[in-house]
Parts: C-alpha cells; structure tokens; sequence
C-alpha cells in the first residue's frame, strides 16, 4: 500500500480508499480534511486512472493550486492534468470550448462586479429610473439571487414570489433591467460570475451530447467545501454525477457545522440532504481534531449540539490542555479594545507568542476600528483581513473628505472625491472645466467653482453644492461636532446611498462602517467633554470637528507597513474559517451583534449564526479568549449590550475565573452567571429554549395552553408575572426606553436572584 496512507487513521484511510460510488466525508474542524482530499486523488491517480478523468472543484484559487501542488509530490508530474480549480475557473475553461453550443463566441468577456454594477448603472439610467431607489449594487445582488436559482428573465416574471418581494421594495421594474442587463451582455458577449454557473447548467442540460461528453471526461468528481455550494451548483454537480448507468463517483468533504455562508447563496441542504440524491452514500466521520485542546473542542461540541438540523457527529481530541477560555467582560467596546490588547501583550511576554499566532475576530468589519487605534497606541504591527484597513474603507474615506471640506474648502482631494458623490449632476467635464479654469487663473478649485465658464445646468448644481457645504462651514466653530456630522451624512445624500444599498451583506457593512464613523466623532465629544479645563492656559477642552480629524489624520498617516510578516491578524469571523491561530480573541459577544439582529428575524438565522460562533471557536489551537462589553457605542450614543445567549451554552467548567476577572471597571455582575446556559438564555428572552447541560430547576406553573402573554408595556415594576420556563415571579425593576426595555425579575425558587429579560422578546404574562 502506499506509504502516504501510514500517515492516515483508520476513517481518514478508509474514505481515501473507497474510490466507487458517492463518497461524504463529514470532516470536523482540524480533522485533516485537507489531506484527505488531497490524498483520495492521488490514490485514484494510482489506480491507473487518468488525470484528465479527474475533477476536483475548490472554492479559492490558491486551494486548487496547493492541492495540485500536494498531490504532485505523491505522484509526481501527472497531477499537473487534474482538472483542479474553481467552480467558475473550470465552467469558464469548458464553456469556451463549447460556446458555440449556447450562441457565445469562444473568447467571451467575464464581467466582473465593477463592470456589472456600471452596465446596471447605465440601464437604470436609460430607463429613467431613480438611482437610489433602484440601487445599481442592489439589483446587481437580486439579478445574482435569480441566477443561482435558475431564474431567468422570463421565469423571474412567472415567479410571483420574486415580483412581490419586488413591488414590495418600491424596484417593480426590476424584472425589465434584469432582461435588460442580460441582452446587453449578450450583445457584448460577456458573462458575469453567474453566468458560468448558469450557462454550465444550460449546457449540460439543454445539449445531452455536450453532457455525455463531460460525464465520459469526469469519472471521478470530489468537491471540497461541499455545505457551501450553492443550488445551482448542486444542480450542475448533480448532471454530471447523477444519469442511467451513472457509477456515480462523487467524492464530497464538508462539514454542515461550518456552513457560513448562507447570505452568498449557499444552502446547507445540499449536505444534509445528499443522501436522498444519492441512496448508495457511504458516509465517513472525521472527528478527531489534531488542531485544539480539549476545553476548546468541548465548548465547540457543546455550542454546536444547540442546533436544529445537523448530521450528529462527536469531535474530540488527544491533546492535552493547560489553559482553560477566558472570559472578559468590559464595561464598553473602548473598554474591551484596550483589554483585548492588554492580554496581547501579556500573552507575548509570558508565553512567548509570536504576532502571527494571534487573531482577533469579529462578527462585523466596522468593530476592528477600536481595536486598530490599541494595537496602534500598542506599537504592535497588524493587518486588517477581509477588507481595508478601517480608514482605508471606501464608505469611510467618503464621509471623512466630506468633514475634510467643511473644516478646510481648500482641501481639493476631498472636493474632487465627493463633489458629484451621490450624483448631484456634476459630470467629470464639468469638474474637469473647473481644474483647467483653477490652472489658468491659478485659483484654488473651491474659488474656482464660482468663476469657471459652465453650462447653465452644471453651473446651478455646482453652485447649490458650494452652497450646502458653505451652509456646514458656517456651523463648524458653533455646535458639536457629533451634530455636525450626522447633519452632513443626512443632508449630503450619503445616509441616503448606503441605506439603499443595505438589503446585501455587503451593503449592510458599508452602512455600519459610516455608522462606525460617527460612533468615533460621538466618543471623541464625549471625552472632550468630561477633560478638566486648563486653568493654567483658561483653555477649553477642543471638541471641534477639526480637532477631531487631526486625531484621525494622525491614526491613518501612520506608517502601517510592517517590515516583518509577523503581524497580529484582524478579520471578521467569516473571513477566519479555514484558518487556525495559537491565540483567537472572539470579541463583541453580545445580543444583536453576535447572534445579529438580522439573523434573529430570519428562519434558521439563529443556527447559522451559532455556526459561525462555531467556526470562530475552532480557529484556536491552544488559548482562546471571548470578550464581551455591558454598553457599546450605536447610532451615536451608548446603549446597553445583554451578553450573548451562544456564552451560556459553554459549560462552566471550560471557563476561567467564573467569579470576576479581576478588573476593577468591569460590571459587578458575576461572570458565573453569564456563564449559565440559562442565565445567559434569560438575559435576553427565556423564549430560546433547549435541552441544556444546566437546567434551571424553576419549572412552569401554567402549561402552555393556558399561557397568554401581554403586551409590553403592561410589565411594570410589583406585579407578578408568569414566565413559560421560569415560573412566576415579581418584577423588581424596569429600565431603557421602547423596545430596548429591560425587566429584572425574581421567579420563586430560581437558583439565580434575579434575571434580566429583554421585554420584547420574554413573553410575560403579568398575573395581577
């Protein structure tokens, strides 16, 4: 046998060695899934077959190329002719070579999201439809959404599901611009992203000798990452793997606890459905992790087990453990960044840890901005993962030129990037006659707005955004900064721009990265406000929006190049997974951030986002630390933060120092009873309920059908109350505003004093 099996156990052996029929490899984190991809195609390879009859389909680049790159050392030049790739690099390598079979010439264009995003652009405008309501990035992602459920043109107008969601969205156009866009593509013979998918799919389907041709060709077919394929995909893999007399030689590695990736279109059926498609499945468990310690692979079974819909599966570990999780509760997110840092450099100092072994994850881009200005103040090297830089961010940059103006007209690289952003009528002919009029009386562009030879048109709607930003001038020495920014990102039409763009992930992001923005400037004033006057110099302390962007300028004009590679790694905790760190910091542990709000009110967001919870926890090999802040910076003020619910499904013992940490600002509450399944549960509803390994002992009094809850606002503090779990009880205390109401109450013979329950979510029933 092949001296590359001894590396293998026993089930790793076994799925590398079972090459007929469809293959499902559930593969835990840290199982050595990776290898054993790698290893069952060298061992077909050895088998005698063919490279060419060889498909393994990647998610990355650079997976496919490490893969070849692994199984060439096994078996030498050969593996170079496995077709190993991408799902869109080998659909574009074959629809080339049979383009004319779907009426594209050989040498088609592929869009990318740019060349999309401008094409929409374009159509929208000849359609004379509002740019903003009809936002170019939104369509682009529901014209994506069509095409990974076979939905052309036609049949998106046929589904009445898709025509009401869009009437519903203001867009009842949409259908025509994507017929549209998929005219104008192919006239231009171009296809997006999509289109790969989509015309893959046409072809196999629509063209049998085409789809015998490549059945013939792929005898053998493995997919890495399997929970994340999309429908499509599936569908695609399902004609070239599933026909009379198939042998069916579908080899699949995945793990539906790491399915992630829902809002890109990946659905978590696929994986827990497979047997259905494929009756003759042989199913193999990877569940010894060679990556974690033990306290770390428990939590990880422990907040998975919660789950509704998973292939059951136990992962465990041989090695040892000397360090339990940490728990960090802060008083703020400022709080917690500095922390975070402190613990960093604790952690270099006394365990001698490298930059590189250390990850900081979070569940939103905009978080990293406190933890950048620390590593900063730190002097420690870092890179921002999964997007800029938060300065650096596109969203970012744009609010900040236009603070940048208003303290400074003459500024002219912030005039120029925002002067017709959002479109207000100012073409680039017309920024352009400026510059060459600026040049020619050697003016400055802002003086130059008022004296250059424009048509009438372009003229007005250059000087009405003169007058706008004079309008912010005006007001930058008389009132906060914090109210000045938030009347320039309302009044210039940004607020507007990037809430159009919110029904995406990533428009979601950008909305939360300006929002960041004004968090900081809020912060900043506060601060400055709570500093002592000079009574020396008879100074005030400068809260003014320019001494603000000169904090700024000083963070972004730092040098951020590192000459080493050894940098702390920062990212969101979907940009982490297939990744592994000594050292991971899962930070803003908190309700409505991690789980998300978003995720909380879409069916099975909850389990998708304990997944991800899942995901971040199986990053850390030796220590892992999760933090958490009692109020965070949000639209401008601090509002109070409930630990996350996915905290209490740890069990205690895995948890370090239950009883406090040991910091004198942090919250007088008692980490142990955040570390309570059903405290944690409590704090924030007590209506997410399932089997826990520490049950409160406080049964129900009424059985459910007797149970009505009220309304809200009828929660006061004295009455008594009936909860579904807890029981009955008094309320003792009522705090926050609306929907951010929070009740503590005290249920008869609850092991905990008193619990904290978000009142929109509790369901009470008030007895009296």
């Amino acid at each position: 046998m092949a001296h590359y099996l001894d590396e293998l156990n026993d089930v790793q052996r076994a799925a590398v060695t079972t090459i007929e029929g469809p293959v499902l490899v559930i593969a835990g984190p840290g199982s050595g899934k990776t290898r054993v991809l790698t290893y069952r195609v060298a061992y077909v390879l050895e088998q005698g077959i063919e490279p060419w009859r060889v498909l393994a389909l990647t998610f990355t680049n650079k997976a496919a190329r490490e893969m070849t790159e692994r199984i060439e050392r096994v078996v030498g030049p050969r593996a170079r002719y496995v077709w190993a790739g991408t799902f869109h690099s080998i659909f574009a390598r074959i629809l080339r070579a049979e383009a004319g079979k779907i009426g594209y010439p050989s040498s088609f264009s592929i869009y990318d999201t740019d060349d999309t995003v401008s094409l929409l652009r374009s159509i929208i405008k000849e359609m004379s439809l509002d740019p903003q309501q009809y936002n170019p990035n939104a369509i682009r992602s529901r014209i994506s959404l069509a095409k990974s459920n076979l939905l052309t043109p036609p049949l998106y107008r046929a589904n009445d599901q898709m025509m009401e969601q869009d009437r519903q969205a203001r867009r009842p156009f949409t259908a025509d611009i994507y017929e549209r866009y998929v005219t104008r593509c192919k006239r231009a013979g171009a296809m997006d992203f999509d289109d790969l998918l989509l015309q893959m799919h046409h072809l196999l389907r629509n063209h049998p000798d085409v789809a015998d041709k490549y059945r013939e060709r792929f005898r053998y077919l493995h997919v890495d990452e399997f929970q994340d394929t999309n429908f499509l995909q599936y569908a695609i893999l399902h004609l070239l793997a599933k026909y009379p007399g198939s042998p069916e030689n579908l080899f699949a590695v995945g793990d539906d606890a790491q399915s992630i990736y829902a809002f890109r279109g990946a659905t978590i059926d696929n994986i827990l459905d497979f047997s259905k498609d494929f009756p003759q499945l042989k199913t193999f468990k990877l569940e010894q992790n060679y990556r974690s310690t033990a306290h770390i692979v428990a939590a990880a079974n422990e907040i998975i087990a919660h789950n509704s819909r998973q292939l059951p599966k136990k992962i465990w570990t041989a090695r040892s453990d000397s360090h339990k999780i940490r728990l960090l509760r802060c008083m703020t997110d400022d709080d917690e960044a500095r922390r975070v840092v402190d613990l960093i450099v604790e952690q270099k100092n006394r365990l001698h840890l490298r930059n590189g072994d250390i990850a900081i994850l979070y569940r939103t881009n905009a978080q990293s901005r406190k933890f950048e200005e620390q590593l900063r103040r730190q002097n420690l090297p870092y890179r921002v993962f999964g997007g800029l830089s938060f300065y650096q961010r596109k969203e970012v940059k744009d609010l900040l030129a236009y603070l940048r103006l208003t303290v400074n007209p003459y500024d002219e690289e912030a005039l120029a990037r925002i002067i017709n952003y959002p479109a207000r009528g100012i073409s680039d002919a017309t920024l352009t006659k400026i510059r060459q009029h600026a040049a020619a009386n050697n003016q400055p562009l802002w003086d130059a707005m008022l004296t250059a030879d424009l048509p009438e048109r372009a003229r007005k709607a250059v000087l009405n955004f003169r007058a706008l930003v004079e309008s912010w001038q005006r007001r930058a020495h008389k009132e906060s900064a914090y109210q000045l920014a938030s009347d320039i990102y309302r009044q210039s039409g940004l607020l507007d721009e990037l809430k159009s763009e919110r029904g995406t992930e990533e428009g979601l992001s950008r909305l939360q990265n300006a929002n960041a923005v004004l968090d900081a400037i809020s912060e900043f004033t506060d601060n400055a406000s709570k500093l002592p006057l000079n009574e020396e110099s008879g100074e005030t302390p400068d809260a003014s929006l320019a001494a603000y962007l000169q904090t700024v300028t000083l963070l972004t004009d730092a040098d951020m190049a590192s000459d080493s590679p050894d940098y702390i790694t920062l990212m969101s905790a979907h940009a982490a997974k297939g990744l592994e760190f000594r050292s991971v910091f899962i930070t803003g542990m908190e309700e409505m951030l991690f789980p998300s709000f978003f995720a909380l009110e879409n069916p099975g967001g909850l389990d998708e986002e304990r997944r991800l919870f899942y995901v971040a926890v199986t990053r850390a090999k030796e220590l892992l630390t999760i933090s958490f802040a009692g109020v965070r910076y949000r639209n401008g003020r601090l509002a109070e933060s409930a630990p996350s619910r996915f905290l209490g499904e740890i069990d205690r013992e895995h948890y370090e120092n239950l009883g406090g940490i040991g910091s004198r600002r942090a919250s007088a509450e008692p980490i142990s009873r955040v570390a309570s399944p059903a405290a944690s549960r409590a704090s924030v509803s007590g209506n997410f309920s399932s089997p826990q390994p520490h049950q409160s002992r406080t049964q129900p009094t009424a059985p459910p059908a007797d149970f009505k809850p009220s309304p809200p606002e009828a929660v006061a503090p004295g009455v008594r109350v009936r909860h579904l779990k807890f029981g009955e009880g008094v309320v003792r205390s009522v705090e926050g505003a609306r929907e951010n109401r929070v009740a503590s109450i005290a249920f008869q013979g609850d092991e905990i004093p008193e619990r904290r329950l978000v009142l929109r979510f509790a369901k009470l029933m008030v007895l009296d």
